[in-house]
């Protein structure tokens, strides 16, 4: 069982916003402020009240959301133990046993019963409580698939519209739609029964323990080489919100860096006039101008979402530079630069590479070796002595000849030259990882999230 709050309800709201901050989400003094005020004025009783409250005084953004719903029903659960007393009790055989096809046409009922919302979350406290319970080494505990995995309610789509009764003249758009709800239903039945699951297990291992592996994590901290769908359309979405970030921390630098280093010999002379003591500090004035970009990018599959999004990202900064040139490679390399615009799609812009460009020059693997080679023999003139060179891939070449020499006359060639590699740093050099053989002639950076990747960038990019 959860141990109560060691400070009443305030303690409680301080323990659900410390664990706001661990997943990623930014509240302040301020906001937790608010919230202990805006609990003063509703009434506890009312759950989905307090729900509300809490999040118009804590969240800054929608994207917050998710995660923030999900946490509020472990420190906030709808009841605690099993919910017998309420929930309907589930068919069963005669010798006891739950009553599979029977349970099936109940649940497709109450999908296509467009008030059963109350009675599915009941439905699904009760598939949690007697499908979902199974002895663990700790004890009983509950398993939101082995609830669902014979019940499987996204094959009822058919029944479920069968019980819609939509009239004979319906048309295909009403079809469409009935269909479009239905799966919604069956998402959230889904979606009940791991929440349900969650706060059963909860009271057993503490719901910190479960905050850690059962809430969604912000699209920011999603590993790139493992994060879902979702995620990568919550990055993509978010691109220009994080070039926003980014400029403004460029500006910052840049005009720090517009105060020059001390020039010494000129601080020395006007210190004559004060006896030696020197008081004003003379510095010298930078040079102006922006620097160039130039981008070597691997969009080979397996690093496909951390390139695309970075490529988004950089294309965005393209004000910030006074020349960005962007390369891609599988294992051949060319310009992409004119493909990106304002409006563009990261979906358009990978259509175009892969139909009109010639990334791909033999079977389609990653081959860093000979992108390294064409991208010297064909646009190595992109590279100067103005040049910053940041090359983004996983430094994967399939066992082939990594052609560490090549990379070693670019970096030799640029101002400044980063890598920044999705994988994490333990597996460089595991397999067909060639990235220590790179890292020894370029500085490779770890980037597997767009929080450190905007934090890396950030501190790298020049200005």
């Amino acid at each position: 069982m959860t141990a109560p709050a060691p400070h009443g309800i305030s303690g409680h709201v301080a323990g659900f916003v410390a664990a706001l901050r661990s997943r990623g989400v930014p509240v302040g003094p301020s906001e937790t402020v608010d919230a202990g005020q805006v609990l003063t004025v509703l009434d506890l009783l009312d759950r989905e009240a307090v729900r509300e409250g809490l999040a118009c005084a804590l969240l800054r953004r929608p994207t917050h959301r998710p995660t923030f719903d999900s946490l509020f029903d472990l420190w906030f659960p709808v009841t605690v133990g099993q919910r017998s007393a309420e929930a309907p009790e589930l068919p069963r055989t005669p010798d006891g046993r739950v009553d599979l096809p029977a349970l099936r046409e109940q649940l497709a009922e109450l999908l296509a019963t467009p008030d059963g919302g109350n009675q599915l979350e009941l439905l699904a406290a009760q598939v949690v409580e007697q499908l979902g319970r199974y002895q663990s080494a700790r004890g009983p505990s509950f398993s939101a698939y082995q609830a669902l995995k014979d019940l499987a309610p996204q094959t009822l789509l058919a029944r479920a519209l069968a019980g819609l009764a939509l009239p004979p003249d319906a048309s295909e758009r009403d079809a469409e739609i009935a269909q479009r709800l239905l799966r919604m239903r069956i998402a959230g039945f889904r979606a009940t029964v791991e929440e349900e699951t969650n706060r059963r297990v909860a009271e057993q291992i503490g719901r910190e323990r479960v905050a850690t592996y059962g809430v969604a994590r912000q699209a920011e901290d999603a590993d790139f080489l493992r994060a879902s769908e979702r995620e990568l359309a919550d990055l993509r979405r978010g691109t220009h919100r994080l070039a926003r970030i980014l400029a403004s921390r460029l500006a910052v630098r840049r005009k720090r860096s517009r105060r020059g280093e001390i020039d010494l010999r000129k601080t020395l002379r006007a210190s004559m006039s004060t006896g030696g003591v020197p008081i004003d500090l003379v510095q010298r004035k930078p040079r102006p101008g922006r620097p160039d970009l130039v981008l070597l990018c691997d969009i080979s599959g397996s690093v496909a979402g951390f390139s695309g999004f970075t490529l988004l990202l950089v294309s965005a900064l393209r004000e910030q530079f006074s020349r960005v040139r962007i390369f891609a490679f599988v294992d051949r390399t060319d310009e992409v630069t004119d493909y990106f615009g304002p409006q563009t799609g990261l979906d358009d812009v990978l259509t175009r590479i892969f139909t009109e460009s010639t990334v791909i020059d033999s079977d389609g693997h990653s081959d860093y070796g000979q992108a390294f080679t064409s991208f010297a023999d064909n646009f190595g003139d992109a590279v100067t002595s103005r040049t910053s060179l940041l090359v983004l891939g996983d430094g994967r070449t399939n066992y082939r000849n990594p052609k560490v020499d090549t990379l070693r006359g670019l970096v030799e060639t640029a101002k400044h030259a980063h890598w920044l590699n999705p994988e994490p740093h333990n597996l460089w050099g595991t397999g067909d990882s060639a990235a220590p053989d790179y890292g020894a002639v370029i500085e490779m950076h770890e980037c597997r999230s767009a929080r450190q990747l905007t934090d890396v960038v950030s501190k790298l990019l020049p200005v």
